[in-house]
């Protein structure tokens, strides 16, 4: 099988496939797109994923988009000792739940913080023609770019971001309680771990590890996900945020609700 993975090093959309990649021995050819380029808005980008975002996963010319998706379709494509797929389907259900809460709550939170603190500086430099026209050309993201504008999101936004991230903590610590953990479903690591390992590891990198340190579980659960041989080869240099921008690691002691606006001094 070949595999051409279209996608970004510090997307946490995209580090979902490549962790899943990576886990399965699945040797891919991997296309580095610039997002704060514009390279997901070019035509023949378009042409495979009219979305506008990463990743986006060409397998022998079947084109598959979303992350999601991408990371089910690989666990059902590719069977070998590492599967993420339960075979119970009241489990295989209530992953795929979970998998729904994940991308309505952390994933969609954690793009708050991340566009505040680490590409704001980006936009901020661009004139107000700029900033709208590039606003403009983004399929699924227009109107998430608009009511950030070139200031930011206001401190509001931000607080209720950071609720919704402890909200998310706070049912992991249930879910693991529930299923015996380590993991979420129990046992097993399944394609909620991995759908959600981008959002804690994102926020950890951020300088926000305290945030669920009241929190036993949660702490195992890091440590286990970035234990899993699959972790290191999917965040190689260059994929934390920390290490493109480093200037945030230089502001990591400082509260994340003073942060943004220190930023951009």
């Amino acid at each position: 099988m070949s595999f051409i993975l279209y996608d970004a090093p510090q997307s946490t959309c995209s580090q979902r496939v490549r962790f899943v990649l990576n886990a399965k021995g699945l040797r891919f050819d991997e296309k580095k797109l610039d997002l704060l380029a514009g390279d997901q808005l070019k035509p023949e980008y378009l042409a495979l994923n009219p979305n506008g975002v990463v990743p986006t996963l060409d397998h022998d010319g079947t084109i598959v988009i979303d992350s999601s998706v991408i990371i089910e379709y690989l666990d059902e494509i590719a069977l070998s000792s590492e599967n993420f797929t339960p075979r119970d389907p009241a489990k295989r259900a209530h992953m795929r739940a979970l998998m729904r809460f994940i991308d309505e709550m952390p994933a969609a939170a954690v793009r708050v913080p991340t566009f505040n603190l680490a590409f704001l500086p980006r936009f901020a430099a661009m004139s107000e023609d700029e900033f709208l026209a590039f606003a403009e050309s983004k399929p699924l993201r227009k109107e998430f770019m608009l009511s950030m504008g070139r200031e930011g999101f206001p401190q509001k936004e931000m607080d209720a971001a950071m609720q919704r991230l402890r909200r998310t903590y706070e049912r992991m610590d249930a879910e693991i309680a529930k299923s015996g953990g380590p993991w979420l479903l129990g046992k097993d690591v399944s394609l909620a771990d991995i759908s959600l390992m981008p959002a804690i590891v994102r926020m950890a990198d951020l300088g926000q590890e305290a945030t669920w340190q009241d929190l036993p579980r949660v702490r195992h659960w890091y440590d286990a996900i970035r234990a899993h041989p699959a972790f290191k080869p999917t965040y190689y240099f260059g994929s934390l945020l920390t290490e493109r921008f480093p200037r945030l690691r230089e502001r990591q002691t400082v509260p994340l609700r003073q942060r943004d606006a220190d930023l951009l001094r």
